[in-house]
């Protein structure tokens, strides 16, 4: 029987006193870890929680928030990760959907909280993951996690959903990707062969762990008895301070996060000499920032992963022998790696047959790290797959040593800073306007972003709009980082024979 709580009781049984997590110079246990858990899931229970019921939590990275990665398995419920960054209506499609009996929050969303609470008559009770400082309206962390029951134990498992991780949808909204006890577990043992996790490692921890890329390492830090160093949210000198400092031996960025860390101003002053690991993903790394990069670090080992949420997430890995720039595996840097062993991958046509190494198609997969569907969705689960494969939308190649080269991102996503962003979703809100006649939103190329949000518009007859107006209509509508950076206004669409709008010849004739 697969049981996510495995790892975490594995370690605090093995080695109770090792660190589990620091944060604001706060260090906790793996033992204390397994203990608030098991006294919060068994107060969950007592709170009505039933089985397969979901416990939100919208906040911060925080040692209280990594504890919520195990709690609610503690009272056989699921977890529900929610994005801080969405717009109220975002949250509240999310909300309902996922029908949480508990939401946690920090003191940063409170107030958001008492408004789901009070909107959402299925949330009963508000839980404020802070030092209490004189709320009567909520229940506090800490006498849960000191003074509720020890839960008996996790009983779901296997393909029972553990979670529930979002991600942005081509439909105008977010879509809740069904996580399961197996997929999850066999994920964070795949990622730790994949990425040769040592064990006792000095982890930063400062990607946001709603979003699956940083939250599924938790697991992986159980499983290797490891330490995570936590902050709330990155800051590119606080994380200098912290390798520094905490002596961190590895972590985990985007390539913004990368960018503004090893690019910054003061990179000089600190120690780095602690650091061993560094592992990225999420967007794709330009290569020249990668190899300015590792010519700052030339003692550290790289590791980059691909995946996605849909698949627990990770699908590749390309190795530290990839990325020596004079080694002779020098041609693979461009590549996102080989296929982890715990997944089949293959480079389809669009008919999900398997092309020939060196052809361009689609890249599909399979195996137990691959999502139980999207949660009340069963049509839009159905066209995901393909003959039992599925679909990513990412087009590819696979060279003859079975490296995996991204080519083209099929679904016209746009990563900005390593968050996942749909052209169709904000198209979808410029449409809205009354001025706006036609619309096509890009990603361009951004130095610091990786890619920046760029709306194309045309206007209707008589109409007459600014392009900070339009910015400012999307920013009330939805979640600041969708929104386009920048809009240009132009008399007529390229089109195609299909009368669909060429975004292939935008981008082009953009990011020359």
């Amino acid at each position: 029987m697969i049981r996510l709580v495995q790892f975490l009781e594995a370690t605090a049984r093995k080695h109770p006193d090792y660190p589990a997590v620091t944060f604001n110079g706060c260090t906790s246990t793996w033992g204390q870890v397994f203990e608030s858990a098991r006294r919060i899931g068994g107060a969950l229970s007592e709170m009505g929680v039933k089985p397969g019921d979901a416990v939100g939590i919208l906040a911060f990275n925080s040692d209280r928030h990594m504890v919520m990665f195990y709690a609610p398995f503690y009272a056989d419920a699921v977890m529900a990760q929610f994005n801080y960054r969405w717009a109220p209506r975002e949250m509240d499609m999310a909300v309902k959907d996922s029908d949480p009996r508990v939401l946690f929050v920090d003191r940063a969303h409170l107030e958001e909280g008492r408004r789901l609470l009070a909107k959402h008559e299925g949330i009963r009770h508000l839980v404020l993951m802070d030092e209490p400082d004189g709320e009567d309206d909520v229940v506090h962390f800490d006498d849960m996690a000191q003074k509720g029951p020890l839960s008996s134990g996790s009983n779901r498992a296997n393909t029972d959903v553990a979670a529930l991780f979002f991600t942005g949808g081509t439909t105008g909204r977010s879509k809740a990707v069904m996580l399961s006890h197996q997929n999850l577990f066999i994920n964070a043992m795949g990622a730790a062969v994949s990425y040769d996790f040592p064990r006792a490692q000095r982890f930063l921890q400062s990607a946001p762990i709603f979003h699956l890329a940083a939250g599924a390492r938790i697991y992986t830090l159980a499983y290797a008895a490891s330490h995570a160093v936590m902050m709330d949210h990155f800051d590119p000198r606080g994380a200098l301070e912290l390798i520094e400092k905490e002596k961190i031996n590895d972590a985990l960025l985007v390539p913004t996060m990368a960018n503004m860390l090893f690019n910054h101003p003061d990179l000089g002053e600190f120690d780095l000499r602690s650091l061993v690991r560094i592992s990225y993903g999420a967007a794709p790394m330009p290569e020249p920032l990668l190899r300015e990069i590792m010519a700052k670090l030339p003692g550290v080992e790289f590791y980059q992963g691909y995946g996605m949420t849909e698949t627990s997430p990770v699908v590749t890995v390309l190795p530290p022998e990839a990325h020596d720039p004079d080694g002779p595996l020098a041609d693979k840097l461009s590549s996102i790696g080989k296929p982890v062993d715990h997944c089949d991958v293959i480079i389809g046509d669009e008919s999900g047959r398997e092309l020939p190494r060196g052809e361009v198609g689609e890249i599909m997969l399979r195996g137990p790290n691959v999502m139980l569907g999207y949660l009340g969705l069963p049509d839009v689960t159905a066209n995901s797959f393909m003959n039992g494969w599925l679909r990513t939308g990412d087009g590819a190649y696979q060279d003859e040593d079975g490296y995996v080269f991204l080519v083209d991102r099929v679904k016209d996503m746009i990563i900005s800073g390593g968050e996942n962003i749909y052209s169709n979703e904000v198209e979808s809100i410029l449409y809205e306007h009354p001025a706006i006649r036609e619309c096509a939103v890009i990603g361009l190329k951004d130095k610091k972003w990786g890619e920046r949000v760029h709306a194309v518009i045309t206007l209707r007859p008589g109409k007459a709009v600014t392009p900070e107006d339009l910015i400012e209509f999307c920013r009330v509508r939805i979640a600041h980082y969708k929104c386009p950076k920048t809009v240009e206004i132009i008399e007529e669409m390229p089109i195609s024979g299909a009368n669909k709008v060429l975004k292939s010849q935008l981008r082009a004739e953009r990011n020359k």
